[in-house]
């Protein structure tokens, strides 16, 4: 086996405190925020002279992280915000939770607009998509009548 885990998935926005708040009031936990820049940086990344805050979100489970990044600079040079679901390239982060409705309802509130509607996949799953901050296309996931995988299993 090559891969030993999935560190993060990182999101570049221009608000950095609305994305902070909109994805804690998801559930995350703001692990940390800083400016990163310096040699190394612009070594990792192939951007020359590069300048950009990072606030680093995790999931409650502790297992997955969202990097939330802010370009100082160099300047942002494309924007994916308003692709379809069906365009090329990275498109969405899938959170689980554990009741669509209340998190669809404390996510309107802080802007976020519902894609299209909350359908039912089987008895398995409710799912639905959501435009967030800046329009950021995430997925919202709810199952049903069993227990997740990060749950321990009851046996009587």
């Amino acid at each position: 086996m090559t891969v030993k885990r999935m560190d993060n998935v990182g999101i570049v926005v221009e608000d950095m405190d609305a994305a902070i708040g909109f994805f804690t009031e998801l559930g995350l936990e703001l692990e940390g925020r800083a400016p990163i820049e310096g040699d190394w940086a612009d070594g990792v990344t192939g951007l020359r002279n590069m300048r950009v805050e990072i606030a680093m979100m995790r999931t409650p489970d502790g297992h997955s992280r969202l990097e939330l990044s802010r370009f100082l600079s160099p300047l942002v040079v494309a924007d994916h915000r308003s692709a379809p679901v069906n365009a090329l390239g990275y498109l969405r982060v899938m959170f689980t939770v554990e009741d669509i409705d209340d998190t669809l309802a404390r996510l309107v509130k802080r802007g976020a607009k519902l894609v299209g509607d909350v359908v039912q996949y089987e008895e398995m799953y409710r799912l639905c998509y959501i435009r967030g901050p800046e329009g950021i296309l995430i997925g919202l996931a709810e199952q049903l009548g069993q227990q997740t995988s990060q749950e321990p299993v009851r046996r009587p």
